[in-house]
């Protein structure tokens, strides 16, 4: 029987589902102190026991991203504010090579909030 964590993943459509898969495998190899939990009904990752990300899908075009929980903190011009008071989020065009050396660069700057 598959975890609830591990249901949200299995339950995404291609070519989402192996983006949202290599999104969560990059946090989680980003640090050790990371560690992924289900809250508000996505995958989140709190480091050292603080909230740090999750992962969630746009309403418009389900596009997947990374929501950074100080993302009002942070000055990277790749995260997108939008309507949101506190967070910031990286969209990710899952048809596209994913940029990992960007979200390394921000999980970075994200980690020096803490």
């Amino acid at each position: 029987m598959l975890s609830i964590i591990e249901e949200f993943y299995e339950n995404q459509q291609e070519p989402s589902k192996s983006c949202f898969l290599s999104l969560r495998k990059i946090i989680l190899d980003f640090d050790p102190n990371i560690k992924e939990t289900w809250k508000y009904q996505i995958p989140f990752f709190y480091y050292k026991d603080n909230m740090f990300c999750y992962l969630y899908k746009q309403k418009k075009g389900n596009l997947p991203y990374i929501g950074f929980a100080k993302g009002n903190l942070m000055e990277n011009e790749m995260l997108e504010k939008g309507n949101r008071k506190k967070m910031k989020v990286l969209p990710i065009d899952p048809r596209l090579d994913i940029p990992k050396e960007l979200i390394l660069e921000i999980l970075a700057e994200a980690k020096k909030l803490y």
